[in-house]
């Protein structure tokens, strides 16, 4: 036997009760096309329950309490979508806020790296400084700056690991980042 559909029936603990199983699975599944989510549409229909109950005895119900309900699902299903594009926007906007804090210490880092790494360029001895220049920054081979600057393969190959060695010790605090750098940066 169903239960009536109306506020009175459902003042009775035991009808409520009946009223909830009856109608339970019919509101989950109206919840889930709003919400998208079995287990949100459970848990809301639930809440909706359970506030019906808390205020069985203040509710004005003009007719059908599964209108009622069936209305109050909706908008419940409609504020919880509001609420999760709001958190959604929230989220997306600290995301991007973090990711230019980080993009910002990145350039600050790779600014003040660089400026090292310019320093420590500007210590090496004029003629091996111009190599390794050609080298890093032009991207001459070895072969092309020796003909350059009218000097053998075999001086040029040595003044480069001058260099490098050198750099190595200008830049031992930043070595590991240095190296990588000047591999691929320059």
């Amino acid at each position: 036997m169903a239960v009536a559909d109306n506020l009175e029936s459902l003042l009775d603990p035991v009808l409520f009760e009946k009223y909830f199983k009856e109608k339970y699975r019919l509101f989950c599944l109206q919840a889930f096309k709003y919400v998208q989510n079995p287990v949100i549409a459970e848990e809301i229909v639930q809440d909706l329950f359970v506030k019906l109950w808390e205020k069985r005895e203040e509710l004005v119900v003009q007719g059908s309490i599964t209108a009622y309900i069936n209305t109050a699902l909706k908008n419940t299903c409609l504020n919880y979508l509001k609420h999760e594009k709001v958190v959604v926007n929230y989220q997306q906007s600290y995301k991007e806020q973090n990711d230019f804090d980080s993009q910002q210490d990145n350039d600050e880092h790779s600014f003040e790296l660089e400026g090292h790494i310019l320093e420590a360029i500007e210590q090496l001895p004029p003629k091996r400084k111009e190599i390794f220049l050609l080298s890093r920054v032009d991207g001459l081979k070895y072969q092309e700056i020796a003909n350059t600057l009218g000097l053998s393969v075999k001086t040029v190959e040595a003044q480069m690991g001058s260099a490098l060695k050198q750099l190595r010790i200008l830049l031992k605090d930043y070595i590991s980042i240095v190296m990588l750098m000047l591999y691929t940066f320059f």
